[in-house]
C-alpha cells in the first residue's frame, strides 16, 4: 500500500475528542490534576483550610458580598436550596418565561407547594423588562414574593439583561425577592449580584467554572436571608443555618465534603483569579463574537440561522444555531462518529431543529476555530447549504483581538 492508492478511506476520528456542548464544559488539565490526590482527613488539615478559601473567594466570582452555601448537587439542588429557605408554601413566584430553564425551576418550585405564574416570552428574545414592570404593577397586593429568571438560558442561548429587570422591579416598587439563575453565566458572562441588586444568585461548577458537575452553589444577601426566618419549605439537608455553624466545617456540606471536587474547585478559581474576572468576561465575548460571525456567514435561506437576532441579547456561553432544512442530527452524529467533535443537540421546543456551539469555560482560538472548521466540514460533507465560509469570518473576528 502506498501513499497514492486509490480508494482509500481515511478514520479522522482519532486523537482527543472534541465537546463542544454548553456544559459540561472542558475539564482543564489543571483541575483533572489537582483532583488526583488520596484521601484525606476530612475533619482536620488542608481540607478545611481549602474549604475556607473557596467560602473566601467564591463570592468574589458572583461579585457580592454574601456568603456562599456549596451544595452536593447539580444546579437542580442549588434551585431547590434557594427556593426551600425563602418560600412557604401557597406564596406566588413569577417566572420570566425566555426558554426552558426558567420553566423548570418553576416546576420545580410547584412540586414542594408554590403556586407558580409564567410571565411568557417570545422565542428568540430576552425577557422584556416592560412587561415585568407591567405585571408587577398588576400585582397591588404584593401576592408575587419573588421572581426567578436565567441570566442565560442555555436551551435558546439568549442572554436576560438583569439590571434592566433589576430597574423595573424598582420601577413598579414591589417587594419581591430577586433570584437569578446564573448556572451557564456565571465566570462567562459579566454579572454584579450586590450592584445589581440581585437578592439570591443561584449557580453550579461544571460550565464556567470547569469543574465536573457535582457542585452548585446559592448567595443570598440581608433580604433573602430576612426572608429565612419566615420560609415554611426549610428542610434538615438545605437549611441555610444549619450550614453556618460556627466552626463545624463538616455542615459546610450537611455532611461528608465532595474532596476531590474541592481541590478541583481550588484549581479552578485559581486560574479564573490569575486571569481576571474581567478578563475571563472579556475573553468570552470576542469566543462568543466569533462563533456569531461564523453562524452569520453560514446562514442561507431556509438553512441555518442564529437564534438570538439582537446582538446585545446574545449569550456569551453558548449558540443556538436553527437548522432549517439542515438536518441536526445528522449533523451532530456526522461530527462525533466522523471527527471527534461533540455539539450541543437542540433541546425543548428545540429538539430536532437546531443544534448548540458550547463555548464556555476553558477555550482558545484554536479550539474554537477546530469546532467551527470542523462543523462547516460536517456541513459540506453533508451537502449543506451554506452561504460562506463562517470560519473565514471567525478567524478575522478573533484577529482583532490577537497581539
Amino acid at each position: 500500500m502506498t501513499a497514492t492508492s486509490e480508494g482509500l478511506r481515511a478514520d479522522l476520528n482519532h486523537g482527543d475528542p472534541m465537546v463542544a456542548i454548553p456544559g459540561p464544559s472542558i475539564i482543564p488539565e489543571r483541575v483533572l490534576n489537582a483532583m488526583r490526590q488520596s484521601m484525606p482527613n476530612i475533619y482536620d488539615g488542608p481540607i478545611v483550610e481549602v474549604t475556607q478559601s473557596l467560602l473566601d473567594d467564591l463570592p468574589k466570582i458572583a461579585r457580592t458580598t454574601s456568603p456562599t452555601f456549596i451544595t452536593i448537587s447539580n444546579g437542580h439542588g442549588a434551585w431547590e436550596m434557594a427556593i426551600t429557605n425563602t418560600l412557604s408554601r401557597g406564596d406566588k413566584v413569577l417566572v420570566l418565561e425566555s426558554g426552558r430553564f426558567a420553566i423548570t425551576w418553576g416546576e420545580m418550585a410547584a412540586t414542594v407547594g408554590v403556586e407558580v405564574e409564567i410571565l411568557p416570552g417570545s422565542e428568540g428574545a430576552a425577557v422584556d423588562p416592560a412587561a415585568v414592570e407591567q405585571r408587577l404593577r398588576e400585582d397591588t397586593d404584593h401576592d408575587i414574593k419573588a421572581i426567578l429568571v436565567v441570566q442565560t438560558d442555555t436551551a435558546t442561548s439568549v442572554n436576560n439583561d438583569v439590571l434592566a429587570i433589576r430597574q423595573a422591579i424598582d420601577a413598579a416598587t414591589h417587594p419581591a425577592l430577586y433570584m437569578v439563575d446564573c448556572i451557564a453565566s456565571l465566570g462567562c458572562e459579566w454579572f454584579e449580584m450586590d450592584e445589581w441588586g440581585v437578592d439570591v444568585t443561584v449557580a453550579a461548577c461544571q460550565k464556567g467554572l470547569m469543574v465536573p458537575p457535582g457542585l452548585g452553589f446559592v448567595w443570598r444577601n440581608d433580604k433573602a436571608a430576612k426572608a429565612y426566618e419566615t420560609a415554611g419549605l426549610r428542610t434538615g439537608y438545605w437549611d441555610w443555618d444549619g450550614r453556618l455553624q460556627t466552626g463545624a466545617h463538616y455542615f459546610v456540606y450537611s455532611g461528608t465534603p465532595p474532596i476531590m471536587h474541592i481541590w478541583g474547585l481550588r484549581a479552578a478559581l485559581d486560574m479564573i483569579l490569575e486571569e481576571g474576572l474581567e478578563n475571563v468576561w472579556a475573553r468570552h465575548r470576542v469566543m462568543a463574537s466569533a462563533v456569531h460571525a461564523c453562524v452569520d456567514v453560514w446562514s442561507a435561506p431556509g438553512g441555518l440561522a442564529l437564534n438570538i437576532a439582537d446582538p446585545a441579547a446574545r449569550s456569551t456561553a453558548v449558540t443556538t444555531v436553527l437548522t432549517g432544512n439542515v438536518d441536526p442530527d445528522r449533523l451532530r452524529d456526522l461530527a462525533e462518529r466522523g471527527t471527534g467533535l461533540t455539539l450541543g443537540l437542540g433541546i425543548g421546543d428545540f429538539d430536532g431543529r437546531a443544534f448548540r456551539i458550547g463555548h464556555m469555560g476553558h477555550l482558545n482560538p484554536p479550539m474554537l476555530l477546530g469546532t467551527l472548521a470542523t462543523t462547516e466540514a460536517c456541513l459540506h460533507a453533508m451537502g449543506a447549504t451554506i452561504g460562506g465560509s463562517g470560519v473565514a469570518a471567525a478567524a478575522v473576528e478573533l484577529s482583532n483581538s490577537i497581539g
